[in-house]
């Protein structure tokens, strides 16, 4: 990938004031962290939410307290996200004018308190729909290579675009259609969120398919490289649910998937990158979501 480091205003740096110890609620000790980090990391789901009682209320994200330690790598990884977001919501602005809103990408290291409970670097990146943010522990990207088979720049650019894609679904009400969905219908939970988590990997390759364009560079925007959209598959197979599962205990519970198989992760990514537009992305053809649709700019 081809990309130029910007003025860092699509990112809010926590590093400094983040860190384990900062969630409140119920308390647990190292063994009870381990299973919610193991949990957490096999399920997609983050497990520290629930840890919040009733009575918390959760606090957004606060500026950061002094200046976090890093290294120039690191730093360069920052400078990386931040060129992704504002070309990724370049892309989103332009597809749907007027319609969409600008995110940011909130930088943490190990955990931090979010609007949507105690976020941790074991569940990996994630949006949350309550402060409309995307959050971010930099170690997940190195991870991405180490752990999961799928390095490279685009891999890791993938990942950040598919949160976007999570904030599209909350600006259409895509996602609140969803959550009233499974609501109302408890056995459709899991099945609803694997269609949610797809079209998001659809949404991702609607904005790989606009990066794939050639001049990009030349005006300071991202622009794809031979080889880029192989990274990106892998990466979108490297995290299939039947994968993770795998991976952590050894066999595959298909009534636990909460984000596709890595064949199925795979498909609506092609299907975005192929053919650049969100209408291509609609993977709740047959469903009441896809019946109350009624959002301009997606149908």
């Amino acid at each position: 990938m081809r990309w130029t480091p910007g003025d860092r205003s699509n990112v809010e740096d926590h590093r400094a004031s983040s860190g384990f110890g900062v969630g409140r609620g119920v308390p647990i000790g190292i063994g009870g962290l381990l299973v919610m980090l193991l949990l957490s990391w096999a399920t997609g789901i983050n497990f520290f939410a629930l840890l919040n009682s009733p009575g918390d209320s959760p606090s957004g994200a606060v500026g950061t307290s002094g200046r976090a330690s890093s290294s120039p790598e690191e730093e360069r990884q920052v400078d990386f996200v931040d060129a992704v977001m504002k070309d990724v919501q370049g892309t989103w602005t332009t597809l749907l004018p007027g319609d969409y809103t600008a995110t940011r990408v909130v930088l943490f290291r190990d955990a931090m308190e979010s609007a949507c409970g105690f976020a941790q670097s074991a569940t990996g990146p994630f949006y949350c729909p309550q402060d409309r943010r995307v959050y971010l522990d930099l170690g997940f990207l190195a991870e991405l290579s180490e752990r999961f088979g799928a390095p490279g720049d685009f891999a890791r650019a993938y990942v950040i675009a598919h949160e976007v894609g999570h904030h599209v679904q909350r600006l259409s009400g895509i996602e609140g259609r969803v959550r009233g969905a499974q609501r109302d219908d408890p056995s459709a939970v899991n099945p609803l969120s694997v269609r949610l988590e797809l079209q998001a990997d659809c949404f991702a390759g609607v904005w790989g398919h606009a990066a794939a364009q050639p001049g990009r560079a030349d005006k300071g925007q991202v622009e794809l490289e031979a080889g880029d959209v192989d990274e990106g598959l892998r990466a979108a197979a490297a995290i299939g649910d039947d994968r993770l599962q795998r991976m952590s205990t050894g066999h595959v519970a298909p009534d636990r998937f909460t984000h596709g198989t890595s064949a199925q992760r795979v498909e609506w990514f092609r299907r975005g990158l192929t053919a650049g537009r969100p209408d291509a992305c609609d993977t709740f053809a047959g469903t009441r979501v896809e019946r109350e649709r009624g959002t301009p700019g997606y149908r």
